[in-house]
């Protein structure tokens, strides 16, 4: 009822973050799913959300609106968790199986672990506490509708850069870039600090390319993956990155990324390869973000792998959908706590109670947690507080060739 009276509190104020309902003329109006079970609350969030130039559904049962989701199309989803029949958190699971990229926001008026790590686990866009401010719930469903909109047009312009009809003599002059793009391939490396002696513990290599018409890693890997050249782009990459590593023996880790279809390579294991070389000193680091459906055996490589002497890492906690089965499949030595976690801890209430729950259970399981993103020392200081040993990020040092000092203070 609180967050009923603030939304009431504020009637149409004639603001919304498109600007103005004139805006959304040009393009379909933005669709929005509204789920509480309490009428009052249904009715001041779709005046709010109306206001702004949203069509808006509103229903009181979390059944009938997965049925909604099934059958008509949105750009976001706001639920409260605690409703009769199924839940926020099933809806929010549900939706997930049935549409990936579609942004949910989950409300609740009783915050808890219990409920935030399942949440970030399949993917929440935003866990708000009520009561909630018509200027925050304007702005989070902006930002969902945003991103919806923006995963729309890329899946839209991969689609048009993929369609057979290319000419022979476009894919020729892509594969020529590409070709470009692998021929000045380097790497840069950030470092890792632990905090406790003010030491180096590692560095994690990071691809670039000279060549100024594929700049940035996100180009490389989609041209890449257009040409059907991502294998080819990776195994040179896993050349290039050891190689600062084998000649300075003094540099504690190297923290590799590795594609998840790196796993179905062969060559990964290959005894003779550099990465293989110094296995010891490696921690490969694999995303939550990514599905491990697709490889086939993966128990039986990551036990090679291990073998070998590397060790495994789980990369963006908190970001992917796969939760517990990531954990399960590969058995981690080391977790990485997604930027998003980090990015202003020192500021949110929410987060920190998230990153100590979660580096106090790492810590039970004997595994060791690097919070990467740090930007500021507020976050670094809030991130020690709650038990991160190991961080990484922009405040220590920038990506640079091998090896920058990180900053110590």
């Amino acid at each position: 009822m609180i967050v009923m009276k603030m939304l009431a509190a504020q009637p149409n104020s004639g603001s919304s973050l498109l600007s103005t309902p004139d805006k959304l003329e040009d393009i379909s109006r933005p669709r929005v799913l509204v789920v509480d079970d309490v009428p009052e609350v249904l009715r001041a969030i779709e005046r709010v959300l109306g206001d702004c130039g949203y069509e808006v559904d509103c229903t009181t049962d979390g059944d009938f609106a997965a049925e909604m989701v099934k059958s008509k199309r949105y750009d976001a989803i706001l639920s409260d968790i605690t409703m009769p029949g199924i839940t926020g958190l099933q809806l929010l699971q549900m939706v997930r199986d049935h549409d990936p990229e579609l942004p949910v926001i989950l409300m609740t008026g009783d915050p808890s672990v219990d409920t935030a790590l399942p949440a970030i686990e399949h993917g929440v866009l935003s866990y708000l506490v009520k009561p909630v401010t018509p200027d925050v719930l304007r702005k989070k469903v902006s930002r969902a509708v945003q991103l919806h909109r923006l995963s729309q047009m890329k899946r839209e312009a991969f689609r048009l850069l993929t369609e057979s009809s290319r000419s022979d003599a476009e894919r020729k002059e892509m594969n020529a870039v590409f070709d470009s793009a692998l021929s000045n391939l380097y790497m840069v490396y950030q470092p890792i600090v632990r905090w406790s002696d003010r030491s180096i513990h590692g560095y994690e290599a990071l691809v670039r390319s000279g060549d100024s018409r594929l700049p940035n890693p996100h180009a490389l890997f989609k041209a890449a993956e257009r040409l059907d050249r991502a294998q080819e782009m990776n195994r040179l990459i896993r050349q290039l990155a050891p190689h600062p590593f084998v000649e300075d023996t003094g540099r504690g880790y190297l923290y590799f990324n590795l594609h998840v279809q790196d796993l179905s390579d062969d060559r990964l294991i290959d005894p003779d390869s550099p990465l293989v070389c110094i296995a010891n000193r490696v921690v490969l680091e694999i995303t939550e973000r990514a599905s491990l459906d697709q490889v086939s055996g993966i128990r039986t490589r990551i036990a090679q792998l291990r073998d070998l002497g590397f060790r495994i890492a789980i990369d963006d906690l908190g970001a992917g959908y796969a939760g517990l089965s990531s954990f399960a499949c590969l058995e981690p030595d080391v977790v990485k706590l997604d930027m998003a976690l980090v990015r202003d801890v020192h500021k949110t209430p929410t987060k920190q109670r998230l990153v100590k729950s979660m580096t106090q259970l790492c810590s039970d399981m004997g595994l060791e947690v690097v919070a990467e993103g740090v930007e500021t020392a507020e976050e670094r200081d809030v991130l020690i507080d709650l038990g991160c040993e190991l961080l990484q990020g922009y405040y220590f040092a920038k990506p640079d060739l091998p090896f920058v000092d990180p900053r110590l203070p």
